[in-house]
Protein backbone atom coordinates (compact mmCIF):
# COMPACT_ATOMS: atom_id res chain seq x y z
CA UNK A 1 0.00 0.00 0.00
CA UNK A 2 1.21 3.53 -0.71
CA UNK A 3 0.43 4.85 2.82
CA UNK A 4 -1.33 7.90 1.38
CA UNK A 5 -4.86 7.03 0.31
CA UNK A 6 -6.83 3.86 -0.19
CA UNK A 7 -6.25 2.17 -3.57
CA UNK A 8 -8.84 2.42 -6.34
CA UNK A 9 -9.78 -1.25 -5.90
CA UNK A 10 -11.39 -0.24 -2.57
CA UNK A 11 -13.53 2.47 -4.17
CA UNK A 12 -16.66 0.32 -4.55
CA UNK A 13 -16.68 -0.81 -0.93
CA UNK A 14 -15.96 2.70 0.29
CA UNK A 15 -18.81 4.04 -1.80
CA UNK A 16 -21.18 1.49 -0.26
CA UNK A 17 -19.97 2.33 3.25
CA UNK A 18 -20.59 6.01 2.52
CA UNK A 19 -24.10 5.13 1.35
CA UNK A 20 -24.68 3.12 4.53
CA UNK A 21 -23.47 6.05 6.65
CA UNK A 22 -25.86 8.43 4.85
CA UNK A 23 -28.69 5.94 5.36
CA UNK A 24 -28.07 5.94 9.13
CA UNK A 25 -27.66 9.73 9.23
CA UNK A 26 -31.03 10.11 7.51
CA UNK A 27 -32.67 8.50 10.55
CA UNK A 28 -30.28 9.38 13.38
CA UNK A 29 -29.80 13.13 13.75
CA UNK A 30 -26.52 14.27 15.24
CA UNK A 31 -24.82 11.44 17.16
CA UNK A 32 -21.95 11.48 14.67
CA UNK A 33 -19.68 9.65 17.09
CA UNK A 34 -22.24 6.87 17.54
CA UNK A 35 -22.66 6.40 13.79
CA UNK A 36 -18.90 6.30 13.25
CA UNK A 37 -18.46 3.71 16.00
CA UNK A 38 -21.24 1.53 14.62
CA UNK A 39 -19.31 1.39 11.34
CA UNK A 40 -16.01 0.80 13.17
CA UNK A 41 -17.55 -2.15 15.01
CA UNK A 42 -18.76 -3.58 11.71
CA UNK A 43 -15.37 -3.20 10.03
CA UNK A 44 -13.33 -4.35 13.03
CA UNK A 45 -15.51 -7.43 13.51
CA UNK A 46 -16.34 -6.60 17.11
CA UNK A 47 -19.31 -6.31 19.44
CA UNK A 48 -20.58 -2.97 20.74
CA UNK A 49 -22.21 -1.86 23.98
CA UNK A 50 -24.32 1.30 23.77
CA UNK A 51 -25.18 2.99 27.06
CA UNK A 52 -27.57 5.85 27.57
CA UNK A 53 -30.85 6.88 29.12
CA UNK A 54 -34.08 5.64 27.50
CA UNK A 55 -35.16 7.57 24.43
CA UNK A 56 -31.72 8.41 23.00
CA UNK A 57 -32.21 6.33 19.82
CA UNK A 58 -29.92 3.42 20.78
CA UNK A 59 -32.32 0.79 19.48
CA UNK A 60 -33.29 2.86 16.44
CA UNK A 61 -29.63 3.26 15.46
CA UNK A 62 -29.05 -0.51 15.49
CA UNK A 63 -32.26 -1.14 13.54
CA UNK A 64 -31.19 1.40 10.94
CA UNK A 65 -27.71 -0.12 10.61
CA UNK A 66 -29.22 -3.58 10.09
CA UNK A 67 -31.68 -2.22 7.53
CA UNK A 68 -28.76 -1.03 5.42
CA UNK A 69 -27.24 -4.49 5.04
CA UNK A 70 -28.35 -7.77 3.51
CA UNK A 71 -27.94 -9.61 6.81
CA UNK A 72 -30.29 -11.55 9.05
CA UNK A 73 -31.28 -9.50 12.09
CA UNK A 74 -32.94 -10.32 15.38
CA UNK A 75 -33.78 -8.22 18.39
CA UNK A 76 -33.69 -9.89 21.80
CA UNK A 77 -35.49 -7.94 24.50
CA UNK A 78 -33.73 -8.76 27.76
CA UNK A 79 -36.08 -9.04 30.73
CA UNK A 80 -35.75 -10.45 34.27
CA UNK A 81 -37.70 -13.62 33.36
CA UNK A 82 -35.51 -14.54 30.37
CA UNK A 83 -33.63 -17.87 30.51
CA UNK A 84 -30.44 -18.86 28.59
CA UNK A 85 -32.35 -21.22 26.29
CA UNK A 86 -34.43 -18.29 25.06
CA UNK A 87 -31.23 -16.95 23.51
CA UNK A 88 -29.18 -19.97 22.46
CA UNK A 89 -32.01 -22.35 21.61
CA UNK A 90 -33.04 -25.66 23.15
CA UNK A 91 -33.72 -29.29 22.36
CA UNK A 92 -37.30 -30.54 22.33
CA UNK A 93 -38.45 -34.14 22.29
CA UNK A 94 -40.52 -35.20 19.29
CA UNK A 95 -42.69 -38.00 20.60
CA UNK A 96 -43.74 -39.26 17.18
CA UNK A 97 -40.17 -39.51 15.93
CA UNK A 98 -38.86 -40.65 19.32
CA UNK A 99 -35.90 -38.24 19.16
CA UNK A 100 -34.74 -34.81 20.23
CA UNK A 101 -34.62 -31.89 17.81
CA UNK A 102 -32.65 -28.70 18.36
CA UNK A 103 -34.61 -25.49 17.86
CA UNK A 104 -32.25 -22.60 17.13
CA UNK A 105 -32.53 -19.51 19.28
CA UNK A 106 -32.32 -15.93 17.99
CA UNK A 107 -28.54 -15.95 18.49
CA UNK A 108 -28.26 -17.80 15.15
CA UNK A 109 -28.52 -14.57 13.16
CA UNK A 110 -25.88 -12.22 11.77
CA UNK A 111 -26.78 -9.00 13.60
CA UNK A 112 -28.10 -9.37 17.15
CA UNK A 113 -29.62 -6.45 19.05
CA UNK A 114 -29.41 -7.33 22.73
CA UNK A 115 -31.80 -4.65 23.93
CA UNK A 116 -31.49 -3.49 27.55
CA UNK A 117 -29.03 -6.31 28.24
CA UNK A 118 -28.54 -5.28 31.85
CA UNK A 119 -32.21 -5.87 32.72
CA UNK A 120 -31.63 -9.64 32.62
CA UNK A 121 -29.89 -11.51 35.48
CA UNK A 122 -26.19 -12.48 35.14
CA UNK A 123 -26.93 -16.11 34.22
CA UNK A 124 -28.74 -14.97 31.09
CA UNK A 125 -26.11 -12.36 30.24
CA UNK A 126 -23.43 -15.05 30.44
CA UNK A 127 -25.27 -17.10 27.81
CA UNK A 128 -23.74 -14.71 25.28
CA UNK A 129 -20.13 -15.26 26.38
CA UNK A 130 -19.30 -18.26 24.20
CA UNK A 131 -21.15 -16.81 21.22
CA UNK A 132 -19.35 -13.46 21.45
CA UNK A 133 -15.86 -14.90 21.87
CA UNK A 134 -15.85 -18.23 20.04
CA UNK A 135 -18.60 -17.52 17.49
CA UNK A 136 -20.29 -20.77 18.45
CA UNK A 137 -22.97 -22.08 20.80
CA UNK A 138 -22.87 -25.30 22.83
CA UNK A 139 -26.21 -26.78 23.91
CA UNK A 140 -26.67 -30.29 25.33
CA UNK A 141 -23.05 -31.13 24.54
CA UNK A 142 -23.34 -30.23 20.85
CA UNK A 143 -21.40 -27.26 19.47
CA UNK A 144 -22.94 -25.32 16.62
CA UNK A 145 -21.18 -22.63 14.59
CA UNK A 146 -22.64 -19.16 14.19
CA UNK A 147 -22.68 -17.23 10.87
CA UNK A 148 -19.39 -15.95 9.40
CA UNK A 149 -20.63 -12.40 9.92
CA UNK A 150 -21.82 -12.22 13.51
CA UNK A 151 -22.10 -9.12 15.65
CA UNK A 152 -23.80 -8.42 18.96
CA UNK A 153 -24.81 -4.82 19.56
CA UNK A 154 -26.14 -4.45 23.08
CA UNK A 155 -27.89 -1.51 24.64
CA UNK A 156 -28.08 -0.80 28.34
CA UNK A 157 -29.46 1.82 30.66
CA UNK A 158 -27.10 3.40 33.20
CA UNK A 159 -26.61 1.15 36.21
CA UNK A 160 -28.24 3.73 38.46
CA UNK A 161 -31.58 2.99 36.78
CA UNK A 162 -33.97 0.75 38.71
CA UNK A 163 -34.05 -2.93 37.77
CA UNK A 164 -30.59 -3.19 36.22
CA UNK A 165 -27.80 -5.71 36.79
CA UNK A 166 -24.11 -4.92 36.21
CA UNK A 167 -22.50 -6.91 33.39
CA UNK A 168 -19.76 -9.35 34.49
CA UNK A 169 -16.19 -8.16 33.85
CA UNK A 170 -15.57 -11.12 31.51
CA UNK A 171 -18.47 -10.08 29.33
CA UNK A 172 -17.56 -6.39 29.33
CA UNK A 173 -14.10 -7.34 28.07
CA UNK A 174 -15.66 -9.04 25.06
CA UNK A 175 -17.24 -5.82 23.84
CA UNK A 176 -14.94 -4.07 21.39
CA UNK A 177 -16.19 -0.66 22.49
CA UNK A 178 -18.61 0.87 24.94
CA UNK A 179 -20.25 3.99 23.53
CA UNK A 180 -21.94 6.40 25.92
CA UNK A 181 -24.75 8.56 24.56
CA UNK A 182 -25.93 11.92 25.83
CA UNK A 183 -28.87 14.18 25.11
CA UNK A 184 -28.92 15.80 21.64
CA UNK A 185 -28.27 19.49 21.09
CA UNK A 186 -31.36 21.68 20.80
CA UNK A 187 -30.96 22.19 17.04
CA UNK A 188 -30.59 18.44 16.55
CA UNK A 189 -33.68 17.78 18.67
CA UNK A 190 -35.66 20.25 16.55
CA UNK A 191 -34.50 18.40 13.41
CA UNK A 192 -35.58 15.10 15.01
CA UNK A 193 -39.03 16.57 15.56
CA UNK A 194 -39.25 17.76 11.93
CA UNK A 195 -38.17 14.40 10.52
CA UNK A 196 -40.58 12.49 12.73
CA UNK A 197 -43.42 14.71 11.51
CA UNK A 198 -42.42 14.07 7.89
CA UNK A 199 -42.15 10.33 8.55
CA UNK A 200 -45.66 10.16 9.97
CA UNK A 201 -47.05 12.21 7.09
CA UNK A 202 -45.51 9.87 4.53
CA UNK A 203 -46.67 6.57 5.95
CA UNK A 204 -44.16 5.52 8.56
CA UNK A 205 -40.74 3.92 8.61
CA UNK A 206 -38.71 3.64 5.43
CA UNK A 207 -37.38 0.29 4.26
CA UNK A 208 -33.68 -0.47 4.23
CA UNK A 209 -31.32 -0.27 1.26
CA UNK A 210 -29.48 -3.60 1.80
CA UNK A 211 -26.25 -1.90 0.72
CA UNK A 212 -23.70 -4.46 1.91
CA UNK A 213 -23.70 -8.25 1.59
CA UNK A 214 -21.89 -10.63 3.96
CA UNK A 215 -19.14 -11.25 1.39
CA UNK A 216 -18.58 -7.51 0.97
CA UNK A 217 -18.36 -7.00 4.71
CA UNK A 218 -15.74 -9.75 4.97
CA UNK A 219 -13.83 -8.19 2.06
CA UNK A 220 -13.90 -4.79 3.78
CA UNK A 221 -12.62 -6.37 6.99
CA UNK A 222 -9.73 -7.93 5.08
CA UNK A 223 -8.82 -4.48 3.77
CA UNK A 224 -9.01 -3.02 7.27
CA UNK A 225 -6.65 -5.71 8.55
CA UNK A 226 -4.17 -4.66 5.87
CA UNK A 227 -4.08 -1.03 7.06
CA UNK A 228 -0.51 -0.14 8.00
CA UNK A 229 0.36 0.62 11.62
CA UNK A 230 3.87 1.81 12.36
CA UNK A 231 5.71 0.00 15.16
CA UNK A 232 5.91 3.25 17.14
CA UNK A 233 2.12 3.43 17.16
CA UNK A 234 1.86 -0.24 18.11
CA UNK A 235 4.15 0.50 21.06
CA UNK A 236 1.99 3.51 21.92
CA UNK A 237 -1.08 1.21 22.12
CA UNK A 238 0.80 -1.16 24.41
CA UNK A 239 2.09 1.68 26.60
CA UNK A 240 -1.37 3.24 26.93
CA UNK A 241 -2.97 -0.06 27.94
CA UNK A 242 -0.13 -0.83 30.36
CA UNK A 243 -0.63 2.60 31.93
CA UNK A 244 -4.09 1.45 33.08
CA UNK A 245 -2.42 -1.38 35.01
CA UNK A 246 0.03 0.91 36.76
CA UNK A 247 -1.53 4.39 36.64
CA UNK A 248 0.52 5.57 39.62
CA UNK A 249 3.65 5.52 37.45
CA UNK A 250 2.08 8.28 35.34
CA UNK A 251 -0.22 10.11 37.75
CA UNK A 252 0.76 9.96 41.42
CA UNK A 253 -2.76 10.28 42.83
CA UNK A 254 -4.11 7.64 40.42
CA UNK A 255 -2.32 4.83 42.24
CA UNK A 256 -5.38 4.17 44.41
CA UNK A 257 -7.98 4.72 41.70
CA UNK A 258 -7.97 1.40 39.87
CA UNK A 259 -8.67 -2.11 41.16
CA UNK A 260 -7.46 -3.60 37.88
CA UNK A 261 -6.36 -2.44 34.44
CA UNK A 262 -7.20 -3.41 30.87
CA UNK A 263 -6.31 -6.87 29.56
CA UNK A 264 -4.22 -7.69 26.44
CA UNK A 265 -7.54 -8.02 24.62
CA UNK A 266 -7.81 -4.24 25.01
CA UNK A 267 -4.51 -3.73 23.16
CA UNK A 268 -5.74 -5.84 20.26
CA UNK A 269 -9.07 -4.03 20.24
CA UNK A 270 -7.43 -0.59 20.22
CA UNK A 271 -5.29 -1.51 17.23
CA UNK A 272 -8.22 -3.03 15.32
CA UNK A 273 -10.43 -0.02 15.94
CA UNK A 274 -7.67 2.41 14.95
CA UNK A 275 -7.23 0.58 11.63
CA UNK A 276 -10.98 0.66 11.01
CA UNK A 277 -11.14 4.38 11.76
CA UNK A 278 -8.22 5.05 9.38
CA UNK A 279 -10.10 3.08 6.71
CA UNK A 280 -13.25 5.16 7.24
CA UNK A 281 -11.13 8.30 6.98
CA UNK A 282 -9.86 7.17 3.56
CA UNK A 283 -6.31 6.34 4.64
CA UNK A 284 -4.30 3.14 4.41
CA UNK A 285 -2.22 3.93 7.49
CA UNK A 286 -2.97 4.67 11.14
CA UNK A 287 -2.28 8.08 12.63
CA UNK A 288 -1.90 8.84 16.36
CA UNK A 289 -5.24 10.68 16.31
CA UNK A 290 -7.01 7.43 15.37
CA UNK A 291 -5.81 5.85 18.61
CA UNK A 292 -6.42 8.90 20.79
CA UNK A 293 -9.96 9.39 19.47
CA UNK A 294 -10.96 5.83 20.38
CA UNK A 295 -9.10 5.29 23.66
CA UNK A 296 -12.08 6.18 25.87
CA UNK A 297 -14.52 3.87 24.09
CA UNK A 298 -12.10 0.95 23.87
CA UNK A 299 -10.54 1.12 27.34
CA UNK A 300 -13.10 2.78 29.62
CA UNK A 301 -15.23 -0.33 30.24
CA UNK A 302 -12.21 -2.60 30.69
CA UNK A 303 -10.83 -1.06 33.87
CA UNK A 304 -12.15 -1.50 37.39
CA UNK A 305 -12.56 1.48 39.67
CA UNK A 306 -11.51 1.16 43.29
CA UNK A 307 -13.82 2.07 46.14
CA UNK A 308 -11.76 5.22 46.71
CA UNK A 309 -12.29 6.38 43.13
CA UNK A 310 -16.03 5.76 43.29
CA UNK A 311 -16.23 7.58 46.62
CA UNK A 312 -14.53 10.60 45.04
CA UNK A 313 -16.85 10.51 42.03
CA UNK A 314 -14.04 9.69 39.61
CA UNK A 315 -15.14 7.92 36.41
CA UNK A 316 -13.26 5.44 34.27
CA UNK A 317 -13.35 7.80 31.32
CA UNK A 318 -11.79 10.60 33.35
CA UNK A 319 -8.89 8.31 34.22
CA UNK A 320 -8.44 7.19 30.61
CA UNK A 321 -8.50 10.79 29.41
CA UNK A 322 -5.84 11.79 31.95
CA UNK A 323 -3.63 8.89 30.85
CA UNK A 324 -4.12 9.84 27.18
CA UNK A 325 -3.09 13.40 28.02
CA UNK A 326 0.08 12.37 29.83
CA UNK A 327 1.38 9.32 27.91
CA UNK A 328 3.67 10.69 25.15
CA UNK A 329 2.26 10.41 21.62
CA UNK A 330 4.82 9.30 18.97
Amino acid sequence: MNQQTLPETDANLNSKLATLRRHIQHTIVGQGSLIERLLIGLLADGHLLLEGLPGLAKTTAVHTLADGMALSFRRIQFTPDLIPGDITGTEIFLSQAGEFKFIEGPIFNEIILADEINRAPPKVQSALLEAMQERQVTVAGMTRTLPAVFQVIATQNPLEQEGTYPLPEAQLDRFLMKVELDYPQQDDELEILKRETERLQHGGRESGLAVLSPDEIIAARDQVNAIYMDEMLARYCVTLVNATRNPGAWIAEAKEWLAYGASPRATLALARCARALAYLRQRDFVEPADIVDLADDVLGHRIGLSFAARAEGITARQIIQQLVDIVPIP
